[in-house]
């Protein structure tokens, strides 16, 4: 299990990520004036381990993630939800994730064919900004992190947009 925390006096969107035990695993680095909103996930010795970025032109909020320099998926929010939202983290090949649930108030399960791979929840916790995600042994930790990166930016950005 994953916590991420925001830090409070960070200017940009910086969180912490924490294993159970609350020893910090990786950073996120907001990166405030970035052009294309590019947030970066860094290991303990501040090494890029993998990389979140918005595309600017698409129909449909779309974020890239890059591992190793690699891409390695996108996040896209699907068009025809009626009544809830809903990401897919479109990964090479036929193994596609699903982020459903209530994504607004990060209670969510990310699913792999139908079956949970991961749950996101924020029930637990009283202090802002703060979630658990908890990764079934065997998954790719880092790419499920990214996507609630990922998901957090957009999340963040429609926020912005529906205060304007």
């Amino acid at each position: 299990m994953y916590l991420i925390k925001e830090r409070f006096f960070d200017i940009g969107d910086d969180y912490d990520i924490t294993d159970e035990h609350g020893n910090k695993v990786l950073h996120v680095d907001g990166k405030v004036l970035s052009l294309r909103n590019r947030t970066v996930i860094e290991d303990l010795q501040g090494n890029e381990v993998a990389s979140v970025h918005r595309h600017l032109v698409s129909l449909r909020p779309t974020y890239e993630i890059r591992i190793g320099g690699e891409k390695a998926a996108e996040v896209k929010k699907k068009l025809f939800t009626p009544f809830r939202e809903k990401f897919t983290i479109d990964v090479p090949g036929p193994d596609d994730l699903e982020m459903t649930g209530n994504l607004i108030d990060r209670e969510f399960v990310i699913e792999r064919g139908g079956q949970g791979i991961a749950v996101v929840s924020k029930r637990w916790f009283r202090i802002r900004d703060t979630y658990a995600v908890n990764v079934l042994a065997g998954q790719d930790d880092l790419l499920i992190l990214a996507g609630v990166v990922a998901l957090e930016l957009a999340m963040s950005r429609k926020a912005e947009k529906d205060d304007d």
